[in-house]
């Protein structure tokens, strides 16, 4: 997306080098860093003025045990660096679930002080709350992006839904549950945005302006791919099949393409106040609701 721009790029690798074409790209610099060793990040954010933060780990069995350290203790340890950098600004892309089950009628509000029942909600609102605290009285400004449900070609969790809607595989329990949609444009938008503006500061909720359940979601995606509408089953045989799924990627140390706090989290119903978001970052968006959005899956 900032490609196109004047803005010079340092992007982070671990082991997965980028692909071709951007990392050859001429406002690209690569940074090779490891966020659980903090030796390692001080070139990585040294004379940067902006941090981006959308790192962690996915679909592996037993996530109580790994994500206080890849979602907690790795951001710390970025947080540290840049502190220590003096670098400008440290955006955090997070989400909504921190504040637990919301709805359109009793949307998040930027609320830090609630215990959410997902391992994956908790440990996302630490982060929040460690980047509040420790930056405050610094000259590193604090932003938190918590975006709505990012959809569009490319995004995993929708691919996946798209490779089992084609095989017939694709199944949602059937209790309607509120999600906050947010089209990929108007996510790098607002995540530009974020970068960029002057005055940025504090905890942003970012998605589009009309509210859909997650089952109807996934019925209007499964029309604009011409597959199958999923299987509505009750909500006991999702947490079965994730529990299959852990077991097996424990016994074999492979992925777990579900895990039963994902389908926890999943379940939680959500939706935030982007009053501020149209205030101070978009105050239009490319697709305000899933109307136009849909389109973007054909």
């Amino acid at each position: 997306h900032l490609l196109q721009s004047s803005q010079r790029l340092r992007l982070m690798i671990h082991r997965t080098p980028l692909p071709a074409d951007l990392a050859a790209a001429d406002n690209v610099e690569i940074a090779r860093a490891n966020l659980a060793q903090p030796a390692t990040l001080i070139d990585a954010v040294g004379g940067v003025d902006v941090v981006v933060h959308f790192a962690g780990k996915l679909f592996f069995p037993r996530p109580e045990r790994f994500l206080p350290e890849t979602n907690m203790k790795w951001f710390s340890n970025l947080t540290d660096a840049a502190l220590a950098a003096g670098v400008g600004r440290l955006v955090l892309i997070s989400s909504p679930h921190g504040e637990g089950p919301t709805s359109p009628q009793q949307p998040a509000t930027g609320r830090v002080d609630r215990q959410p029942f997902s391992v994956h909600a908790r440990t996302r609102l630490a982060e929040e709350r460690l980047l509040l605290e420790r930056s405050e009285g610094t000259d590193t400004t604090p932003v938190i992006l918590r975006l709505g449900m990012v959809y569009g070609p490319g995004i995993l969790m929708i691919e996946a839904a798209r490779w089992l809607a084609k095989r017939r595989m694709l199944a949602v329990w059937s209790e309607p549950t509120w999600y906050h949609m947010l089209s990929t444009i108007d996510y790098l938008r607002a995540t530009e945005a974020a970068v960029l503006r002057p005055g940025i500061r504090g905890i942003y909720h970012v998605g589009d302006q009309v509210p859909v359940t997650l089952q109807e979601f996934l019925d209007r995606a499964c029309d604009a791919w011409n597959t199958p509408r999923p299987w509505r089953v009750p909500v006991w045989t999702v947490y079965a099949a994730a529990q299959v799924c852990e077991w097996y990627a424990r016994l074999f140390g492979a992925p777990s393409p579900l895990t039963k706090d994902f389908i926890t989290i999943g379940r939680m119903p959500h939706f935030g106040d982007t009053a501020r978001m149209r205030a101070e970052l978009l105050s239009q968006l490319v697709h305000p609701s899933l109307e136009t959005g849909i389109a973007t899956l054909r």
